[in-house]
């Protein structure tokens, strides 16, 4: 109701969508809070934002990645039907697979070396011994069924990761990262939300 009043006071009067709101808040009495960060504050906050947008893309590729190699995995396909899930649970939740091997995710991405990788927590560098050597970077997931975290608009913004096989550990998740919080994220809250409006309750 309140968005289709803004656009009828832009639409009937000129107003901008900010001065909209504020003459609806002012009808409904309630007041608009003002943005009273200093411009450097706001420019952290908008680095912040687009670094975060970067990450979630970053994410969103691997996903996708995943997906394919759990299509092209029988085994990977066998395991999840002996547990019970079937191809249309696997797609709504975006199942993945992440293939046995170091560097899987080199054919995903064509930098390996990216620092984005790391930084989004899918690949984990050692510095090496010697500092004039390369740094040993490795995939973090590694034959393990992929289920993407995803915010509650919908990026992912990490991976929970479940081993096939006998292996330790059996659940691995990703670390925390400039987009992925594990205290306040809530897995499946994504999908869930058209059965939560349905039903008014959590």
């Amino acid at each position: 109701v309140h968005g289709n009043a803004i656009g009828f006071l832009m639409e009937h009067s000129g107003m901008g969508f900010i001065d909209a709101v504020h003459e609806l808040a002012q009808k409904v009495g309630m007041t608009v809070p003002e943005d009273d960060r200093t411009p450097e504050e706001r420019t952290r906050a908008q680095q912040l934002k687009e670094r975060q947008h970067t990450l979630s893309d970053v994410l969103s590729k691997a996903s996708a990645h995943y997906r394919r190699q759990l299509k092209a995995s029988p085994r990977a396909i066998d395991y999840l039907k002996q547990r019970g899930l079937s191809g249309e649970v696997a797609a709504r939740f975006a199942l993945g697979y992440a293939p046995d091997g170091w560097r899987a995710l080199a054919s995903a991405f064509p930098r390996y070396d990216d620092p984005l990788l790391e930084e989004s927590g899918l690949v984990i560098a050692q510095a090496p011994d010697d500092p004039s050597a390369d740094a040993k970077r490795y995939d973090r997931f590694r034959d393990r069924i992929m289920f993407p975290i995803r915010s509650v608009q919908g990026d992912v913004i990490g991976f929970g990761g479940r081993v096939l096989d006998r292996g330790e550990p059996k659940y691995l998740n990703s670390p925390e990262t400039p987009v992925f919080s594990k205290g306040r994220e809530l897995y499946g809250l994504f999908e869930a939300r058209t059965a939560i409006r349905q039903q008014g309750f959590v």
